[in-house]
């Protein structure tokens, strides 16, 4: 059986960002336990402008774009990784999301928050919620907050609680893979 292909989408821009790390430790769990195969996609290495149309309405779109359009639509499944800034989610991730429509419709898609507070990222939940239901998109019910994320993984994602941290990821992560087994299901009939 073919495993499935999941995109972590590290939705952080900012200089000294810290979510990143939590991206970098779900890909590092998903191929360590084999669970699927697994890329990051990094807004910071795309460095997007703000775009003024979504993309199946562009003359000439970036290259960076339909690379970026690509990997989503490729995608078995997607991880959001994002920090929550001031109560919301960054400007980057809003602004990637919507560039896109058909790419996200009935793709599952699950919510990693980041913070360096005792939250974990937890108030930007609705609104991103909000704007992916909107979308058609299949959000999955687990989410995986990182409350102190700065402190909760190094530099390369080794979380410092390596038990807890992998006991957590792996509910969050075993949802989503039965929401793209469901999804794959529903495609066949």
């Amino acid at each position: 059986m073919t495993l499935p292909h999941i995109a972590i989408l590290s939705a952080s821009v900012r200089t000294g960002r810290n979510s990143h790390r939590a991206a970098l430790f779900l890909r590092n769990l998903i191929v360590e336990k084999n669970l699927a195969t697994a890329e990051i996609i990094d807004l910071n290495e795309y460095q997007f402008p703000l775009f003024h149309e979504r993309l199946m309405y562009q003359d000439d779109p970036l290259p960076a774009l339909l690379d970026y359009s690509r990997k989503i639509k490729e995608a078995d499944g997607v991880v959001i990784v994002t920090p929550e800034y001031n109560g919301g989610y960054p400007a980057s991730l809003k602004n990637a999301i919507d560039v896109l429509y058909p790419e996200w419709q009935k793709k599952p898609v699950a919510i990693s928050t980041c913070s360096d507070g005792d939250f974990g990222g937890n108030q930007l939940i609705t609104s991103i919620q909000f704007v992916l239901w909107k979308m058609h998109v299949l959000t999955v019910p687990a989410m995986f907050p990182n409350p102190h994320v700065d402190k909760a993984y190094d530099e390369q994602g080794v979380p410092s609680d390596k038990e807890g941290t992998e006991k957590r990821a792996m509910y969050f992560l075993k949802e989503l893979l039965w929401c793209i087994e469901a999804g794959q299901l529903m495609k066949k009939k």
